[in-house]
């Protein structure tokens, strides 16, 4: 019965702090400089140019190069919002540590 609580208690705290936490990353985005917003743009026509490329004529290679490029070009435009990512599985970690600590 206490590990019951203990975990229902758990799941709900996680379950009220998680808005919280999005709500205040929604409001402090840093503003981008003029050579940002220049790269944003850059970024911008070529994934236009991109999608609009007849990919069905080009190679395995060629098709994978894309693709480096685009993953690249969006890992690059998430940075210049500002930020901190944090995956699933850490956050699962972080949420152990701080369990086990307490």
């Amino acid at each position: 019965m206490k590990k019951k609580v203990y975990f229902l208690a758990t799941a709900l705290m996680l379950m009220f702090s998680a808005p919280s936490v999005m709500a205040n990353d929604a409001k402090s985005k840093p503003e981008m400089t003029d050579n940002q917003k220049v790269r944003f743009a850059e970024i911008t026509r070529r994934i236009e140019e991109i999608k609009s490329m007849d990919k069905s004529e080009l190679s395995r290679e060629d098709r994978k190069s894309l693709r480096n490029e685009l993953q690249g070009m969006k890992k690059e435009a998430k940075a210049m919002n500002g930020g901190i990512y944090l995956s699933v599985g850490a956050i699962i970690i972080v949420i152990l540590l701080l369990i086990l600590l307490l």
